[in-house]
Formats: structure tokens, sequence, C-alpha cells
């Protein structure tokens, strides 16, 4: 028999479990909201890519976007060291699916603020989705950061930063990080690699390394028709 102490104690944890769930749910349904409002944008900026040995230009970029995952990346060089599979998760599409259980991952302190960790768990089995952490400010209902495991594509972590754009939930600075062990070089594709002593046109086997991929946009143009040839 359970005794009456014990029972209570059980309900009143399940009970507090409840409601923390249904506030993460509220918290990421109000972000999900404030992105919802992009149907489109078009934005220009930079493309910054640090990897160890690699000699990578800053380039110039043009990156569009369309409901509900369509997202393009056009560089001036006409080369992105983003790996191919790590664009299309992106936070609107991972958001728009909506197919995943939402776990309360608890309280935190991310860039001096309280932030909310919500861990979205996919429904779906065939999902390429194995887990994405979400890092959310809860008073601007904005995504600071998230960390997105996938099946086959490796793992990559997205820290932003808002400014002008902090409204429509569009970050300014957008650092994207994965580690090179998952990431396959194009066919044909040579950068210049430096090993420490003379610098040469090789396809070096980029190993074990953690690459970051800095992007600044200067300015979107938000909700422009976007024609469907971008994407191709």
């Amino acid at each position: 028999m359970i005794k009456p102490t014990f029972l209570m104690f059980f309900l009143l944890c399940f009970s507090a479990h409840s409601v923390h769930a249904q506030d993460v749910e509220v918290l990421l349904n109000a972000v999900k909201k404030k992105l919802d409002k992009v149907n489109s944008y078009e934005a220009e900026g930079t493309m910054k890519t640090n990897v160890s040995f690699l000699k990578i230009p800053v380039s110039s970029i043009k990156m569009y976007f369309k409901k509900p995952s369509k997202v393009k990346i056009k560089t001036t060089s006409g080369l992105s060291f983003l790996p191919k599979g790590a664009v299309q998760f992106n936070l609107n599409s991972i958001l728009s699916d909506g197919d995943y259980m939402v776990i309360d991952g608890g309280a935190a302190t991310l860039k001096s603020s309280s932030i909310r960790i919500v861990k979205l768990l996919p429904k779906n089995e065939s999902s390429p989705i194995v887990l994405t952490t979400l890092y959310i400010l809860p008073e601007q209902n904005i995504i600071l950061k998230s960390i997105t495991t996938t099946k086959e594509n490796g793992t990559y972590e997205l820290n932003m930063t808002y400014q002008k754009y902090k409204e429509w939930g569009l970050p300014d600075q957008i650092i994207f990080a994965f580690n090179t062990k998952d990431y396959k070089l194009p066919k044909g594709i040579t950068f210049d690699f430096d090993d420490g002593a003379a610098k040469k046109k090789s396809k070096p086997a980029l190993g074990n390394k953690k690459a970051e991929v800095l992007i600044n946009i200067k300015n979107y143009v938000i909700n422009k028709p976007i024609a469907e040839e971008i994407f191709k």
C-alpha cells in the first residue's frame, strides 16, 4: 500500500514537472510567433571562416530565406565552407516542423543573461535530427544559442547576437561551429594550406578539428518576394 505522504510527494513532483513543461512550451510558442512574422528575407553580409591550417579569405555573401525552410547562401568566391547539410537545419525549419517533444532543460546563465534551456526531441524516428537544444532569452523571446545533433552530419552549434533586427528574431551576427571530421571538401576544391613551413595549394586532410564560420549581417530586406530559382 502506498503511504499518503509518498503519494503526496509524487503528486507534487508530477505537478511541478507539468507546470515547467507548460512554461517552456509557452516560451517556445512566443519564440515561434516572433519568427513566424518573417515569411522571407534577403540579407547581405560577410563570411569569415576560421579553420586550423586553412587560409580562406573573407567573402561577401547574400543569404536568402523563404518559408517554411528554404535557405541559400551565395558567396562572392562561389565557395562556402559550411557543411552541405547544415544550412537545412536552421531554426525556422526546426521550429516550423512542430513534430517534437518539448523538454524543460532548466535555467542557466549565458552571455551574462538569465536564460532557459529547451530541448526538442523529434517524435518521428526517420527525422535526420537526433536532438536540438535551444538557449532562449525569455524577456525578448530570442534564441541566443542552439546545438543540433544529427544522425549523419555531426553536431552543429549556432551562437547569435541581436541588434537592429531583434524584433524579428533575426541575428546581426551568427557564429556557426562544427567539427571538421564531419565535413568533406567538394571535389576539385583546394585551399591555401599552411603546415607551419611553406604554403602550398593542396586538398588537406581536415581531421578532427573545430571550425567556426562567422557571419556578419549588414542588412535584411524582410518579407520581400523571392523567386524559387534562387534556391536551386
